[in-house]
């Protein structure tokens, strides 16, 4: 490749960076792209191998060449960006949710929006720990028949992945009061009083946190890898 073409090449890379936005998918793109003029740049051998007459024709083929990025490069750029934005939040099913068999039905629910499923598991909390899963509503009245309830039977403990998890995650479970869930929503189709209403959920980055601790380890949480067959041999 001529000098004139890759300094040509190599400012347009950096101008494509510059422009863009570091989280956007257009920035993704343009960092793939300068790497494979960067790599291109490195073989200016093999145009003048060729000849002065074959020089100009080998030149356009490696920066049409370092242009043709492969698909998987996009994808796994992408994947950087979002891997910054995904978030985990606990979602309990409470045991009369369990009795009811609707195990089934809740998990379903999430994994048709698209999260992950990174821990699951069934315990039954005794009241001591059900108390500091409901550490925040100690003064309340209710207090006491909350810790009861939790602790009364099997209860599923998950923690789901996905980017705004957390907060559509609340948007699925609905309004704590069934009676004022839209329809649609898990307590909303299922739930009919507020003392069953069958599922938990965290409501904040904060909480999740801190019930994802109380109920797991970390080396309960599975963590995913995507592997992606990028077509070259």
């Amino acid at each position: 490749m001529s000098p004139q073409i890759w300094r040509s090449a190599s400012r347009a890379a950096k101008s494509l960076l510059s422009s863009a936005s570091r989280s956007s998918r257009f920035y993704s793109e343009g960092r793939a792209v300068a790497s494979a003029v960067s790599f291109s740049g490195k073989l200016p051998f093999l145009a003048s191998a060729h000849g002065r007459t074959g020089s100009s024709n080998m030149s356009r083929q490696w920066i049409s060449g370092a242009l043709a990025i492969p698909a998987a490069v996009y994808m796994l750029q992408e994947q950087e960006a979002h891997a910054a934005q995904m978030e985990q939040t606990f979602i309990a099913i409470k045991p009369d949710g369990v009795q009811r068999g609707l195990i089934s039905e809740i998990v379903s629910r999430f994994e048709r929006k698209g999260f992950k499923l990174v821990a699951i598991k069934v315990v039954v909390p005794s009241k001591e720990f059900a108390q500091k899963h409901y550490h925040d509503l100690k003064e309340r009245p209710f207090f006491n028949g909350l810790c009861d309830f939790l602790s009364s039977g099997p209860v599923i403990a998950m923690v789901w992945e996905g980017e705004g998890v957390i907060k559509y995650g609340r948007k699925l479970i609905g309004a704590t009061d069934p009676q004022k869930s839209e329809p649609g929503t898990i307590r909303g189709d299922l739930a009919v009083v507020v003392g069953r209403n069958i599922i938990h959920g965290s409501d904040g980055p904060e909480t999740a946190k801190d019930e994802i601790n109380l109920w797991f380890k970390p080396e309960d949480l599975h963590q995913f890898r995507y592997l992606i067959k990028s077509g070259m041999s």
